[in-house]
C-alpha cells in the first residue's frame, strides 16, 4: 500500500506543478508583473508550505531541532540540488534585478540568522538561542523584503504593454494555481509519509531518514515546480521559486516558529549556515557569468549536495 500511495503522491506533484506553473505564469501577464516576481512570492511561499507546517508544528512542540533543521536542510537542498537539477535541464537565465537585489538579500537573511543565533559567542551566554527578539527581527526583515516586492511589481507594470496580456481571465488562472498548489502540497505530503515509513521497513535509523527523506520530501514542490518552470522555459520563474523560498523559509518560518517558542541552537547546526551562507555566495558567482547558471555550474551544485549529504550521514 505505501508504494501504491508514493506512486500516487509523485503524481499528484507532477501534475499540481504543471497547473501551478501555467496558472502563475498567466497571472503575472494579467497583472503585467514579471514572472520572477510571482516566482519570488506567490509560487515560493506555496511550495515552502511544508517546511512552513513542519518547523511550525515542531516550535509548538518544543521540537527545536527539527523546526530548525528543516530550514537549513532546505535551503542547502533549494541551492544545489534544486538549482543544479534545473540547470542541467534548462540553463537558469537570470535577471539582473536578482542578482543585485534578491540574491544578496537572501545573504543578508543568512548572515542575519548566523549572528542571532550565536548567543555565546557573541553575548557570552551560556546557550545559543533564537529568542522572540529575535524572531520578530526576522519577521521585520520580511515585511521590507514584501514592502520591496509590491514596489517592484507596481514600477513593473508601466512596462508591461497591453499586447503581452492574455485573454484568459484572472479567476480561472487563479483557480488552476490553487488546484495545482494543493495537489503539489497533497502529492508532497503522501510522498515523505509513505518514503519514510518504507525506508524504516528497510531498517533505516530514524536520524538518517530525518535529514534524507523528509528534508528532501519538505522539498519536493520546490523541485518539481522548478523543474516544470525550467522545461516550460520559465526559467525566471524557477529562480524566483528557490530564492524566494529561501528568503520564506529564514524570515518568515523561523521568525515565527520562534516567536511561538524559543528556539534552542544545537552547536553542529553552525556549520551547515556557514555551509548555507558559502553556497549562496557561489550561487551569486554562477549567477553573474553571462546572467545564467549553465549546466557545467549546476553538476558543481549536486555534486555539492551529494558530498553534504554524506557528509551530516558520516556526523550523525
Amino acid at each position: 500500500m505505501a508504494y501504491l500511495l508514493l506512486t500516487v503522491g509523485f503524481t499528484l506533484l507532477i501534475i499540481g506543478a504543471n497547473l501551478f506553473v501555467d496558472g502563475s505564469s498567466k497571472i503575472a501577464a494579467i497583472l503585467r508583473v514579471p514572472p520572477i516576481l510571482i516566482g519570488l512570492t506567490i509560487v515560493a511561499f506555496g511550495t515552502s508550505s511544508p517546511e512552513a507546517t513542519v518547523s511550525i508544528i515542531a516550535a509548538i512542540e518544543d521540537n527545536a531541532d527539527v523546526a530548525l533543521g528543516n530550514v537549513i536542510g532546505s535551503n542547502i537542498f533549494n541551492i544545489t540540488l534544486v538549482v543544479g537539477i534545473t540547470a542541467l535541464l534548462n540553463p537558469l537565465k537570470v535577471e539582473s534585478e536578482t542578482l543585485r537585489k534578491e540574491i544578496p538579500f537572501t545573504f543578508l537573511a543568512s548572515i542575519a540568522l548566523l549572528i542571532l543565533m550565536s548567543d555565546i559567542t557573541l553575548q557570552t551566554l551560556n546557550n545559543n538561542y533564537i529568542n522572540r527578539s529575535d524572531g520578530f527581527i526576522f519577521l521585520l526583515f520580511f515585511s521590507v523584503f514584501i514592502y520591496y516586492i509590491f514596489e517592484v511589481a507596481r514600477n513593473s507594470r508601466e512596462k508591461i504593454t497591453e499586447e503581452k496580456i492574455p485573454k484568459s481571465s484572472l479567476g480561472k488562472n487563479v483557480l488552476i494555481t490553487l488546484i495545482g498548489l494543493a495537489a503539489i502540497i497533497f502529492g508532497g505530503d503522501l510522498v515523505v509519509k509513505n518514503s519514510t515509513n518504507i525506508a524504516f521497513t528497510l531498517g533505516m535509523s530514524e536520524t538518517l531518514v530525518g535529514l534524507t527523506i523528509v528534508g528532501v520530501g519538505t522539498s519536493l514542490p520546490e523541485l518539481v515546480t522548478s523543474i516544470t518552470a525550467a522545461i516550460k522555459k520559465q526559467s525566471e520563474l524557477a529562480l524566483g521559486n528557490i530564492v524566494g523560498s529561501n528568503i520564506f523559509n529564514i524570515l518568515f518560518i523561523l521568525g515565527l516558529s520562534s516567536v511561538i517558542t524559543p528556539l534552542p541552537v544545537n552547536s553542529k547546526v553552525f556549520t551547515d549556515v556557514i555551509l548555507m551562507i558559502v553556497l549562496t555566495v557561489l550561487l551569486f558567482i554562477f549567477s553573474r557569468t553571462k546572467y545564467k547558471v549553465a549546466k557545467s555550474e549546476g553538476i558543481t551544485l549536486v555534486l555539492a549536495y551529494i558530498l553534504y549529504t554524506i557528509y551530516i550521514v558520516l556526523r550523525n
